[in-house]
């Protein structure tokens, strides 16, 4: 089939691309003729969603990068590796940042950083290489981040006294505080850059989605619970229509909403709107990746 070419000039990069909603968009993103960068911790399965896209689309622009985003060095060296690519093949700018990977786990794992699993690539993740590639976004007329989060964050709070859980872990309450961190972070990211700034970021809650996400790293009663559950979900391409629409749809241009669902915004809790938390975060989150913010 023949691209439509109405994205040829953007370029857009997806983490957790291999499947789900990540695999959705980066598929829809690619036939319309996007420079897409994907991001997937299989390189077996990245080639398969590269071939994928290919075999129905051979003029697609798409590669993909392997990394896990579980580890800070490997976030680091992934940031490198698309710094380069898009200095060869995204003519110097990146105009979308779609930080779509996560994680669910039933037991607590430590990283190779030392810290909890879910925060780490389900937050602190995004957090770093949004840092290490914001300078190729403001490049961009109008640069997106775009973070998946999920209306579970509704009945969060940040555990304070212990982030990584380490005591009292329980997969839920640890996934749920990932994804208020989300939005923490792209409202607080708003803040920080300024309302002059060419770069916004947005938070997404994809709803209920028919995917394999709760199948992997999960056991017991967190898998029987995702088998009932996700059949009553939306299919990972409706799902993929809000980090599309927020990616690349010109009327988000000005937009002062942080959190959307449908293509339309939505009001988070007031924990995630609180911007003393956001803040705290924010220091917490510089202090884990070892990096300052300028």
């Amino acid at each position: 089939m023949e691209l439509h070419n109405d994205l040829a000039d953007k370029t857009i990069v997806i983490t957790g691309a291999t499947a789900g909603i990540g695999r959705a968009a980066l598929h829809a993103l690619a036939s319309r003729g996007a420079n897409v960068i994907g991001v997937g911790r299989s390189a077996d399965r990245c080639q398969q969603a590269k071939q994928a896209v290919l075999a129905e689309f051979p003029a697609a622009r798409i590669v993909f990068v392997v990394a896990d985003l579980s580890s800070q060095q490997q976030v680091r060296d992934l940031a490198s590796e698309i710094t380069r690519l898009v200095g060869e093949i995204g003519g110097g700018k990146i105009d979308a940042l779609i930080n779509n990977a996560g994680t669910v786990s039933s037991w607590y794992v430590a990283t190779a950083d030392g810290y909890e699993l879910q925060f780490a690539v389900n937050h602190l993740a995004p957090f770093l290489l949004t840092h290490e590639l914001l300078s190729l976004l403001e490049q961009a007329p109008s640069g997106r981040v775009v973070t998946v989060s999920s209306g579970s964050h509704y009945k969060a709070e940040i555990h304070w006294d212990d982030v990584m859980y380490r005591k009292g872990y329980g997969c839920l309450k640890v996934y749920m505080q990932s994804k208020l961190a989300n939005i923490l972070f792209s409202a607080e990211l708003n803040r920080r850059l300024g309302a002059g700034s060419s770069v916004h970021a947005y938070a997404v809650d994809p709803g209920l989605v028919n995917t394999e996400i709760g199948f992997k790293g999960t056991s017991g009663i967190e898998k029987w619970v995702w088998r009932r559950r996700k059949k009553k979900g939306v299919s990972p391409e409706q799902a993929a229509e809000t980090l599309i629409f927020l990616a690349v749809d010109p009327s988000v241009n000005g937009s002062g909403d942080v959190y959307w669902k449908e293509c339309q915004p939505k009001v988070p809790s007031a924990d995630a709107l609180n911007e003393d938390e956001a803040a705290r975060l924010w220091a917490l989150s510089e202090r884990l990746c070892g990096i300052i913010w300028g």
